[in-house]
């Protein structure tokens, strides 16, 4: 079950995925206690459960089998195969849990970086299909806190083809919802956001609150 909040601004979708389990998982995920180790496991079972709802409008066509017992029409994921980017390096933390159950989908990476002073997010290293029309995109960024990340992904994504992105976030704040819906309002693109929760604000220092802290950091440590 998701609940989905209206935007004025534009067709973008924003899924907020209510369920016991998405529930659960985030507040272990949030707890300061909770060991990377812990917090890497943690992570890839509640991208699963994302990816469950985030992959609701996966293309598929109609394909002819037979079961034990007679013929039927089924149906197959369509080509071209959908692409999975993760933004690292954080996103790298989400990318098992999504492949999990789209296993044949392609991956490409994003390597991005945000200014701690002007938050403004940097592109240091693209490793995406140099064509991607007709694909529908995944990106995996564990948090939509100024949103600046995002936009600055989508932004390379639309200009490679892409009009069907779909974000899965662990978390998200209003700021950054805003700021996405803003930047693609006139747009002719599809944005979607699967998120665990909508947090309440951004601090000072742009960090979500409540929160769960830097997802980096917490995956793989500080360096």
């Amino acid at each position: 079950m998701h609940k989905e909040l209206s935007t004025t601004l534009n067709p973008m979708r924003t899924m907020v995925i209510d369920h016991p389990l998405v529930a659960h998982k985030l507040t272990k995920l949030r707890d300061q206690e909770t060991s990377s180790v812990t917090f890497r496991l943690l992570a890839e079972e509640l991208v699963t459960l994302l990816t469950y709802e985030a992959s609701r409008s996966l293309l598929v066509h109609p394909v002819q089998i037979v079961t034990p017992v007679a013929p039927m029409q089924g149906v197959e994921l369509a080509d071209p195969r959908p692409v999975v980017v993760p933004i690292l390096r954080a996103g790298l933390g989400m990318l098992s849990g999504m492949m999990k159950l789209m296993p044949t989908a392609e991956v490409g990476f994003l390597g991005m970086v945000r200014d701690e002073v002007t938050l403004e997010a940097t592109t240091y290293a693209d490793r995406l299909p140099p064509d991607l029309h007709n694909r529908q995109v995944f990106v995996l960024d564990p948090m939509l806190a100024t949103g600046g990340t995002l936009v600055a992904a989508i932004d390379l994504l639309l200009a490679r083809g892409a009009r069907d992105v779909t974000a899965i976030c662990l978390l998200a704040a209003p700021e950054g919802l805003k700021h996405v819906e803003e930047t693609f309002a006139d747009r002719d693109v599809e944005v979607t956001i699967v998120t665990a929760a909508l947090d309440d604000h951004l601090n000072e220092h742009g960090y979500i609150v409540p929160g769960l802290g830097d997802a980096g950091d917490r995956l793989y440590g500080v360096v």
